[in-house]
């Protein structure tokens, strides 16, 4: 118990003294300390520091798993981005041409791939067909062998299950298609405005635990708000358990990711001739400076560290599921899935190496009925978020976004099933623990999008060292 409470202290101390807003410096800051003075050295709560990541990133794990995600099982995410807003109707659908996405033709897409949901292995696809039809009809098929039966009854009851953290599309609607990632890479579409940033307030101030008495200003870049508000708005963060908090440093850590790659990836030149993406470093400034932000942007850097730290720990975790001999990332190439999946393995084993992983024992300690309370709430407003990315206007954006929260939110699945992913058999199929393609492909290509994030960060930090 003592322990525990000292680790609160410590931990409060360390977010009054994140509170007090960019470095006091003695002489005149440079562009890049204001916007990094506070993002190095070990973060809080965390036994890690910023360029232990920075350097294990950037040099050993991102020129891997850019490899990985390059490949077909991994490029391609179906998803479905004509859902319905399910909490307003006004809706303004972003009419420039980078919001849109292109959707893959039918015969581009690997037939492993678009043949059915599940793919570990050609005997899980056939297994899976038959599932399906099954599910059509409305109950399980008798014709269907014993263990087909089972499988058929156990993964429906996993998809229904408690432990899945977002509201997954179901991908055998009409409306569902493939998309290439590659094709359609997250940059800066021009979507902005009160549009834009009434999806993160909404997630902000609906769904992180936040005192309905605090109110957050409407535009995240403005900094006419006044720094009293501004410090008032992030004082009721001292008021919740350590585990609320890092929730909403979660939410912050994928919000400051997303923006680091809109900078990087920002619209320079648009010409009849060509179009030039490229480093905005105003753009950079606006949203992390530590000065135009109020003390605001160093934070946001250290939260997408604290994100990083969390879906590299989850990644760590889930190494069995992956090592299982039968499990494949089934294209229907045999030669590259077995390529593939060892270069995954690979991945998964660099990972697991980082000596500072996040101990995540401390945030979700307590007697069982509390901490399968605190998991009721985690789910249920992590859940609420991922249906609020359907409300996004632009269509790039949103699927991203679902990609993303979908990602983070298998992230927390892993980490809430430890013992699951301990039980689970050598061979064969997992019942306890289950992870379908998507959450898969999604779960890989969001902490793809975080290590993106911080690689960016050593490129502005340097575009930055110029500018006085």
């Amino acid at each position: 118990m003592g322990s525990r409470w000292g680790f609160l202290i410590r931990f409060l101390g360390a977010v009054w003294l994140l509170g007090l807003g960019h470095c006091e410096q003695q002489t005149p800051e440079t562009a890049a300390q204001r916007c990094f003075c506070q993002v190095s050295g070990y973060l809080d709560d965390c036994t890690c520091d910023v360029e232990t990541i920075d350097k294990f990133n950037n040099y050993r794990l991102f020129p891997r798993l850019q490899r990985l995600l390059e490949s077909d099982y991994f490029r391609y995410y179906k998803v479905n981005l004509k859902r319905p807003c399910p909490f307003w109707n006004d809706i303004s659908q972003c009419g420039r041409r980078d919001c849109a996405v292109k959707p893959c033709q039918f015969d581009e897409v690997p037939d492993g791939i678009k043949s059915a949901s599940y793919k570990y292995s050609e005997e899980a696809n056939n297994l899976s067909e038959e599932c399906e039809q099954a599910e059509q009809l409305g109950a399980v098929d008798e014709s269907l062998s014993e263990e087909t039966q089972k499988a058929v009854l156990q993964w429906t009851k996993h998809d229904d299950s408690s432990d899945n953290f977002c509201e997954a599309d179901d991908i055998q609607s009409p409306d569902a298609e493939y998309v290439d990632l590659l094709l359609n890479p997250e940059r800066y579409t021009g979507y902005k405005g009160p549009d834009a940033w009434k999806i993160w307030n909404v997630i902000y101030e609906e769904n992180c635990f936040k005192p309905q008495t605090i109110k957050r200003p409407l535009n995240p870049l403005a900094s006419s708000q006044g720094k009293s508000k501004e410090n008032t708005f992030y004082s009721w963060l001292e008021g919740l358990c350590v585990e609320k908090r890092a929730f909403y440093r979660l939410i912050s850590g994928l919000h400051a990711s997303i923006n680091v790659h809109l900078s990087a990836r920002y619209l320079l030149q648009d010409t009849w001739l060509e179009k030039k993406w490229g480093h905005n470093i105003t753009e950079f400034q606006q949203r992390f400076d530590g000065i135009l932000t109020e003390g605001e942007g160093p934070r946001r850097l250290k939260n997408l560290y604290f994100l990083y730290l969390i879906e590299l720990k989850a990644l760590s975790k889930v190494i069995p599921f992956f090592e299982r001999p039968d499990f494949q990332l089934f294209t229907g190439n045999k030669v590259q899935d077995a390529e593939n999946k060892m270069l995954l393995l690979e991945v998964l084993h660099e990972i697991k190496s980082f000596p500072l992983h996040f101990d995540e024992n401390s945030f979700f300690a307590g007697d069982k009925k509390e901490a399968n309370k605190l998991k009721e709430e985690f789910r249920l407003h992590f859940r609420n978020i991922s249906r609020i990315m359907d409300c996004v206007g632009c269509f790039k954006c949103r699927l991203w976004g679902k990609l993303q929260t979908q990602g983070l939110g298998t992230a927390l699945k892993i980490l809430f099933s430890e013992k699951l992913i301990a039980n689970m058999p050598e061979s064969g199929p997992s019942f306890e623990f289950h992870l379908t393609r998507q959450e898969i492909v999604s779960l890989f290509n969001a902490f793809g999008r975080i290590s993106t994030s911080v690689k960016e960060l050593e490129n502005f930090r340097n575009l930055l060292q110029n500018i006085h």
